[in-house]
């Protein structure tokens, strides 16, 4: 129940016909390249792969693509997928319907059928991407935009309204006070998007309201600058499934005319699903784990409606500077999306200098737990102590910080 309608292909093609100049046969060629000629495989991957070994032995026709010999491929090996090769032809032959149609999309049916799944040929063949009005809130003279609900990138611009009460420049780079206002500032956040956020076009989400500024000076009412809160409302935890994503990319790239694209596409967890479609390559994804069976819960699985997704490609601009920004790992991204900006619009750093600036994250949406970068000094670690907050050092670039 996991796989809803896969829809990054027809997001491509979407993508293309409105902004691109290449037919979708050139656009896919290097990536059929890949998959049938292999690339050699990194140390962080081969580590990865390695770890999701049970996973990909129980889940239908996985072990036989994405195990090779038995086992996952070790660092420097070459991984090839000839199977996902002849997929990506077909859609580059047939466009979309290479992939909703025909032999790929038997192929999904066949193993959603096989575990007692519901898709259905007519809910693959007419399921269209939508193209959406970004939301956004202005911090510190920056306007900063976010996909709207159903994804949880308002979370980010409610973290901004409130940290945008606070003279965080004054209070330093990595310093306890500006820190703490931060963390504080998620758990109110994240408490509304987890209670509101779902699909509009199922659930009247309070978009307008979550985003505004009074809202925003309302909410820090309750943050105690001399206390971590355990708690906060509306922390009504819904069945929403707690942590981080484990597959997911995201890319930012500018052409010579200064065109940006902020991308991002993920399986959620670490392999998806575990459930390839036979013949076809496809590792399927697990997005709709972030569904609910609660009842009358905004975010309550429903046929053709789209779950909470974590997934938050994003821009900033002022004046004639234009950042496309995102990052990997599940709900980690809108708390980072948060510090990202906070690093260019209140301590001046460059756009390298707040990618590589220490972070926190905190993975649960309760308790005073918080996992903080070793490039956060000593003394703020011990401060945030001092206020309550549950310390733990995570080293640099881990998949806990995406």
């Amino acid at each position: 129940y996991t796989v809803t309608v896969p829809g990054a292909v027809k997001g491509w093609e979407m993508m293309r016909a409105r902004f691109g100049k290449l037919p979708m046969a050139d656009l896919l060629a290097p990536a059929i390249f890949y998959a049938e000629d292999g690339f050699p495989v990194t140390v962080v991957i081969a580590r990865a792969w390695n770890g999701a070994t049970r996973k990909l032995q129980t889940g239908p026709h996985a072990a036989e693509v994405f195990l090779p010999g038995g086992r996952a491929p070790a660092s420097g090996e070459v991984f090839k997928n000839p199977a996902l090769a002849g997929t990506m032809r077909l859609i580059a032959e047939k466009g979309v319907a290479g992939f909703y149609e025909g032999k790929t999309a038997e192929a999904i049916l066949s193993v959603s059928k096989e575990l007692g799944g519901t898709m259905t040929a007519g809910g693959l063949k007419e399921y269209q991407p939508e193209g959406v009005d970004a939301i956004s809130t202005t911090y510190r003279g920056w306007n900063v935009y976010e996909l709207p609900p159903n994804t949880q990138g308002i979370a980010a611009l409610m973290m901004l309204n409130m940290m945008e009460q606070y003279p965080l420049a004054e209070y330093g780079l990595h310093s306890t006070k500006a820190m703490h206002v931060m963390i504080e500032a998620k758990k109110l956040a994240y408490a509304d998007m987890l209670r509101y956020v779902a699909d509009p076009k199922f659930s009247k989400v309070p978009t307008a309201a979550m985003l505004s500024k009074e809202s925003a000076k309302q909410r820090i009412g309750l943050i105690n600058p001399a206390k971590a809160a355990c708690s906060v409302e509306p922390s009504k935890y819904s069945g929403l499934t707690d942590g981080n994503g484990g597959e997911t990319i995201y890319l930012s790239v500018i052409d010579r005319d200064g065109n940006i694209v902020s991308l991002i596409q993920s399986l959620y967890s670490s392999f998806g699903s575990g459930l390839v479609a036979p013949g076809t390559g496809v590792m399927l994804h697990s997005r709709g784990g972030l569904s609910t069976l609660e009842d009358g819960h905004p975010n309550q699985i429903a046929p053709r409606k789209r779950p909470l997704h974590t997934i938050i490609p994003a821009f900033m601009e002022k004046g004639d500077v234009k950042i496309g920004f995102g990052i990997m790992g599940g709900f980690n991204q809108a708390q980072a999306h948060a510090q990202f900006v906070s690093d260019v619009a209140d301590f001046g750093l460059d756009v390298q200098e707040a990618l590589e600036a220490g972070r926190f994250n905190k993975d649960s949406f309760n308790g005073c737990d918080v996992n903080l970068e070793v490039m956060v000094p000593e003394a703020t670690r011990q401060g945030l102590a001092a206020l309550g907050h549950q310390v733990r050092t995570v080293q640099p670039r881990s998949g806990t910080f995406g």
